[in-house]
């Protein structure tokens, strides 16, 4: 998969995993540097924010998805529409791999076997619930059979995440300089679920510039 800054002003990153595997975590971590303790179940979320590549600007949008995908029309649509993918799944939730493995597959079917605009995270690294070797191998499966990214993170701590956005750059062929120093304004969006309450308009929040 190749998408160059000629052929499109826009590119989407899509956040899936199972629950509770800290995929809002590590775009909160990303965009706000910060860690929220309380979990708050999230439906659907898209931030919007700009990336400056020589001089050309290119809009990033980082999708935040549910992992209950009680309406799989709506995960459909999210991975028909994604350019590129991150699969997270927890260090302390073994059956949350087993997720990830399903929705590679669920993406090849869509996007084709030879999609390779996937990131797979193991979040929460900060514990002792998953041994070194046990890491080793999910990511030699991920890198040499699937030909896929793997990125170890802590949300909590911050630990590589600005590595996890760094990896989906390099997937669709942008530069993978990034200074979350810079900040300018983002627009974040709640995206509903048919037959969902509507909930009123967020408020525009300050996120990163890439550069």
């Amino acid at each position: 998969m190749s998408l160059s800054v000629r052929e499109s002003r826009t590119v989407r990153f899509v956040f899936l995993g199972a629950a509770g595997v800290g995929k809002t975590a590590l775009i909160t971590r990303f965009l706000h540097d910060r860690f929220d303790t309380k979990y708050t179940r999230t439906v659907e979320e898209l931030h919007a924010l700009e990336y400056d590549t020589d001089g050309a600007k290119v809009r990033i949008e980082i999708l935040d998805t549910s992992g209950s995908y009680a309406f799989p029309a709506m995960r459909a649509l999210c991975i028909r529409t994604g350019d590129a993918f991150a699969l997270v799944y927890a260090a302390d939730e073994p059956d949350s791999l087993e997720e990830v493995q399903r929705l590679r597959e669920e993406i090849l079917e869509m996007k084709g076997e030879k999609f390779t605009g996937i990131t797979v995270i193991e979040n929460k690294a900060d514990g002792d619930c998953r041994s070194r070797q046990a890491t080793a191998e999910v990511m030699r499966t991920v890198e040499e059979d699937w030909n896929a990214g793997f990125v170890k993170t802590s949300a909590r701590t911050g630990e590589n995440v600005a590595a996890v956005f760094r990896d989906l750059l390099q997937q669709v062929q942008l530069p993978s300089r990034i200074s979350p120093a810079l900040r300018r304004r983002t627009q974040t969006m709640a995206i509903e679920a048919a037959g969902a309450r509507k909930k009123p308009p967020m408020k525009r929040n300050s996120s990163c510039i890439l550069s």
